[in-house]
C-alpha cells in the first residue's frame, strides 16, 4: 500500500516538453549548423583578390546583395586555415562583401585571361530563411487559429464553459464553495417570512441530516421556487448558498440548451456527476421553465426531441434507479403552469414554495433594506411609502429607492426626502414629465373634464379606489391620470368590480355629458374595462344567464375555445350589457354632481395637479373613507403652486398595473 502512495506521488511526465526541446534542436542544427563551420571565414575583397591571383579559388558564387562566396581548392586551404580538411565532402569556403558587382566581373575576366583562376562564376539569389519560414508557416497558423477559435466558440469557451469542442458536454454551472465571500444571507432578504421559512428547513436538512433521518423522514430531493418576476427568487437561492455552509452549483435553465444533438443530455449527466462529488450540496436551476416545459407542447408546432431528451436526462437524475443522497435541487420559475407534471411530482420537486407580490408589512421590511445605504431626511415615513406602493415587487421597490437617489441628487439635496420618493413613484409608473407638449386650450379642458370625471365617480363610488390626486400634465404615454390607493384586497365581490368599472367609464361619461363629444383619450379605460367584464363574464361566473360557469382555458397552444358559438355570442352580448350598464350609471352620478364636476375642472385647469384635499373641499367628506385615506391625508404634501412637478399615474392606472 505503501509502494502504491509512493508511486501515486511521483510527478507525472509530460512529454510534450521533449516534443518541443527535440523541434527547436533540430531546427537551430538546421538553420544555425554548419558542417564545414572550421573551414567558414569572413575576408575583405582585398585578400580574396589575393586569394583569386595564387590560383587558390576554384568557384565563386555572387549573390544579389553584393556578397561573394569563394570556394578554395582544399590542397590550397592550408595556406589559409592552416589545415587540410580530411573528408572529401568539406568545402573550405571565404565570405566577403564586394562594392561594385560590375567592377568584380572585370577584376575576375583579367584573372581569368592571366590563367590565375579557372574555375566557375555562379550568379544567385540570396536565400531569406525567414521570410521563407513565415510565408509557409503563416498561412498554417492562420488557419489552426481559426480551427481553435470554431472549436472554442462550438464549445461554449465564450460563455465561459468548455474550451474546446471536447468540453461541449460538459455542465456550465458556477460554483460555490463553502467559504466564498460576500454572502448573501437572510437577514439580506426581507419579507417573505413563509417562503424564507421554507428554505431554512433545507438548509438545516443539510447541516444537520441526522435529526430527520434517525425519525425514518428522508431529505426532500427538490424545492421549486414560484412568484411573479422580482419577487426575490433569485435572491432567496443566494441566501441559501450563503446560509447552508454547503457547495452550491448555479445555473440558468438555457446553458443546457444547445445546437448540437444530446449536448443538454450530457451537461445534465455531468452537472450531477460534479455534485456527488461535492455533496452534500445544492444545485439551483434558474428559469427551469427553459428546459422544464411540458413535452409535446413547444410552440414550433411540433416536439423539440433535444429539448425534450434533456428534460428526461433531468427527470432521470432526480428521481431514476440511482442514487443522489445530499443532492437538493432547487430551480426558480414564474412560469409553472408550463412545467412537465412529471417534473412537479413527489419525489422530484417535493415542495413548491410560493413567493408572492409582498404585502403591506413586508414591503416595510423590504424598503428598511434598500434604505439604509441612502442618507434620509427626517420626512421619510416609511409607512407611508409602503401604502403607496401596493403591488410592488421587491424589484420595484429597489428601484424606487434608486430612482428617489438619483431626483434628490438631480436637485443638488444634501438628504433625500419624502418628495423624492413621492416623484420617484410617479416617474417609475407614469414615465418622464412632458411639460413641452404641445396642447391647445381646447383638448386641455377635454383632459381636465375627464380627469374631472374619474375623480368624482371614484369620491362617490363605495367600492371605488381611494383617490390620490389628479393630474393633467402629460406624463410618458398618458395625457392625463388620476392616481388611486387601491385597497389590498385577497378576493373580490361583484359590487366592488362593478364599482371599479363605472369608475373607469367616469371619463368617458364625462366627455359625452359636458364635452358633448368623445374623444380616443379613453382607449386605455375602455381596454381595462372591456378585459374586466370579459373576466368577471367567462371566468368568474358573475353573469345572470351564465352563472357559475368558469370558460377558463389552461391549455396555452389550443386553438379551439371551450365553448360553443352561440355560447361566445351570449358572453359577448352579456359584457356589452354589463358595460353599457355602468357606462349608464356613471353618466347619472356626474348629472346628479355636475356643479362639483365643473368646478372640480376648473381647478385642475388652474393647478394642472390637485390632491384629495381639493376634492373633500368642493364635495364635503367621503362618505366611505377607508383607514388607508385617513393616513395618506394626514400624511399628504402641502397645497401645491401654481404649477407643480407632482403628478399621477399613466393612463388613469392603479400603482398596482
Amino acid at each position: 500500500m505503501t509502494n502504491n502512495r509512493k508511486k501515486n506521488k511521483m510527478p507525472r511526465i509530460n512529454f510534450t516538453w521533449f516534443y518541443i526541446i527535440a523541434g527547436a534542436s533540430l531546427a537551430f542544427i538546421y538553420f544555425f549548423g554548419d558542417e564545414n563551420s572550421s573551414f567558414t571565414k569572413e575576408s575583405n575583397y582585398s585578400q580574396l583578390s589575393e586569394y583569386i591571383a595564387k590560383g587558390y579559388v576554384n568557384e565563386l558564387v555572387v549573390f544579389d546583395n553584393n556578397e561573394v562566396e569563394a570556394y578554395i581548392i582544399p590542397d590550397s586551404a592550408i595556406y589559409i586555415f592552416n589545415e587540410v580538411p580530411q573528408k572529401a565532402l568539406v568545402r573550405p569556403v571565404i565570405k566577403t562583401r564586394i562594392g561594385s558587382v560590375e567592377k568584380f566581373e572585370e577584376f575576375v575576366t583579367s584573372q581569368q585571361a592571366e590563367g590565375h583562376f579557372s574555375g566557375t562564376v555562379l550568379y544567385k539569389e540570396k536565400p531569406q530563411y525567414w521570410s521563407g519560414i513565415l510565408i509557409n508557416i503563416l498561412p498554417l497558423i492562420f488557419f489552426i487559429g481559426i480551427w481553435i477559435f470554431l472549436m472554442r466558440r462550438m464549445g461554449g469557451g465564450g460563455a465561459g464553459g468548455g474550451g474546446n469542442v471536447f468540453s461541449v458536454g460538459k455542465s456550465q454551472a458556477k460554483l460555490f464553495e463553502k467559504d466564498e465571500k460576500n454572502k448573501i444571507t437572510f437577514k439580506d432578504v426581507a419579507g417573505q417570512e413563509g417562503a424564507k421559512q421554507e428554505v431554512k428547513e433545507i438548509v438545516d436538512f443539510l447541516r444537520n441530516p441526522k435529526r430527520y433521518t434517525d425519525l425514518g423522514g428522508k431529505i426532500p430531493k427538490g424545492a421549486l421556487l414560484v412568484g411573479p418576476p422580482g419577487t426575490g427568487k433569485t435572491l432567496l437561492a443566494k441566501a441559501v448558498a450563503g446560509e447552508a455552509d454547503v457547495p452550491f452549483f448555479s445555473l440558468s435553465g438555457s446553458d443546457f440548451v444547445e445546437m448540437f444533438v444530446g449536448v443538454g443530455a450530457s451537461r445534465v449527466r455531468d452537472l450531477f456527476r460534479q455534485a456527488k462529488e461535492k455533496a452534500p450540496c445544492i444545485i439551483f436551476i434558474d428559469e427551469i421553465d427553459a428546459v422544464g416545459r411540458a413535452r409535446g407542447k413547444n410552440p414550433s408546432m411540433g416536439g423539440n426531441d433535444e429539448r425534450e431528451n434533456t428534460l428526461n436526462q433531468l427527470l432521470t437524475e432526480m428521481d431514476g434507479f440511482g442514487t443522489n443522497s445530499g443532492i437538493i435541487i432547487m430551480a426558480a420559475t414564474n412560469r409553472a403552469d408550463i412545467l412537465d407534471k412529471a417534473l412537479l411530482r413527489a419525489g422530484r420537486f417535493d415542495r413548491q414554495i410560493h413567493v408572492d407580490l409582498p404585502d403591506l408589512n413586508e414591503r416595510k421590511e423590504v424598503f428598511g433594506v434598500h434604505l439604509k445605504p441612502l442618507k434620509l431626511d427626517e420626512s421619510v415615513d416609511v409607512d407611508l411609502l409602503a401604502r403607496q406602493t401596493p403591488g410592488f415587487s421587491g424589484a420595484d421597490i429597489a428601484n424606487v429607492c434608486n430612482e428617489a437617489a438619483l431626483i434628490a441628487a438631480r436637485q443638488k439635496k444634501n438628504a433625500v426626502d419624502k418628495q423624492d420618493f413621492l416623484d420617484a413613484v410617479d416617474r417609475i409608473i407614469g414615465g418622464l414629465e412632458k411639460k413641452t407638449k404641445v396642447m391647445t386650450a381646447k383638448e386641455k379642458e377635454t383632459i381636465a373634464i375627464h380627469e374631472a370625471g374619474h375623480a368624482t365617480l371614484s369620491w362617490f363610488l363605495e367600492h371605488a379606489n381611494p383617490l390620490i390626486k389628479v393630474t393633467i400634465v402629460p406624463r410618458g404615454r398618458a395625457l392625463g391620470a388620476a392616481w388611486y390607493l387601491p385597497e389590498e384586497r385577497q378576493i373580490t365581490t361583484k359590487e366592488q368590480m362593478l364599482d371599479e368599472m363605472c369608475a373607469i367609464l367616469g371619463g368617458r361619461a364625462a366627455e359625452e355629458l359636458f364635452v358633448e363629444h368623445i374623444s380616443t383619450g379613453a382607449m386605455n379605460d375602455l381596454e381595462r374595462v372591456t378585459k374586466q367584464a370579459y373576466g368577471m363574464i367567462a371566468y368568474a361566473g358573475m353573469s345572470d344567464k351564465l352563472p357559475n360557469l368558469c370558460y377558463y382555458n389552461n391549455n396555452e397552444y389550443s386553438f379551439q375555445r371551450p365553448y360553443s358559438e352561440r355560447t361566445a355570442e351570449l358572453i359577448d352580448n352579456e359584457v356589452k350589457e354589463l358595460i353599457n350598464s355602468q357606462y349608464e350609471r356613471a353618466k347619472k352620478i356626474l348629472d346628479e354632481h355636475k356643479e362639483g364636476h365643473a368646478e372640480l375642472a376648473r381647478v385642475l385647469m388652474e393647478r394642472e395637479v390637485i390632491f384629495a384635499d381639493d376634492v373633500e373641499r368642493i364635495f364635503g367628506k367621503r362618505p366611505w373613507a377607508s383607514r388607508s385615506e385617513e393616513i395618506f391625508s394626514e400624511n399628504s404634501p402641502e397645497q401645491p403652486q401654481e404649477t407643480t412637478t407632482e403628478t399621477a399615474t399613466d393612463k388613469d392606472e392603479k400603482p398596482t398595473q
